[in-house]
């Protein structure tokens, strides 16, 4: 009996500790996208925070302040090949991607530090490049953020940051 009984506590140790490890998803989901081009890639790793019938813009993310641009974590972007950001050269490389949003255009930061996922690890000190882009309003909301490469070409593309009624474009050339 006491064999039966140590048993049964053994095996309910055992499958506590496996219920414990068990994985659940984040509420915002990461992704990783890589995108041929020009002669190379681009890639960017960050998470997609959901609406989740929030305002967003100018309250869960204020206007004015620097915003990581994404959930969870530092958002990053990689280059394969040197590019051109507002006239500005890139080397190829990684980097990080914050943003400062405003109601009608937001500052896009291409920064040396990979790691900032808030504004106390921020040293403006390391951005590479800083361009103001114009926020543009649409008509319909999108879910969940979503940052993508969009009209891709031979040696161009813009990287397109969707969220709830906002849009916004940052022109990208390469070789």
């Amino acid at each position: 009996m006491k064999k039966i009984f140590l048993s049964l506590a053994i095996a309910l140790c055992v499958s506590g500790a496996f219920a414990q490890q068990q994985k659940t998803p984040p509420p915002s989901t990461h992704v990783t996208i890589k995108q041929e081009f020009g002669l190379s890639n681009i890639e960017l790793s960050y998470s997609r925070p959901n609406v989740k019938g929030r305002k967003i813009f100018g309250e869960l993310v204020p206007f004015g302040k620097l915003w990581r641009t994404g959930a969870n974590a530092a958002t990053t972007i990689s280059f394969g090949a040197d590019v051109t950001i507002g006239g500005k050269k890139v080397p190829a490389g990684k980097y990080g991607l914050l943003t400062i949003p405003q109601e009608n255009e937001w500052t896009v930061i291409i920064s040396k530090q990979t790691d900032v996922s808030g504004a106390d690890a921020y040293k403006e000190a390391e951005d590479l490049v800083r361009v103001k882009v114009k926020s543009m309003p649409m008509d319909y909301p999108i879910e969940t953020f979503t940052i993508s490469p969009s009209n891709v070409k031979a040696s161009s593309l813009d990287l397109v940051f969707l969220w709830d009624k906002t849009m916004v474009s940052l022109p990208i050339t390469g070789k």
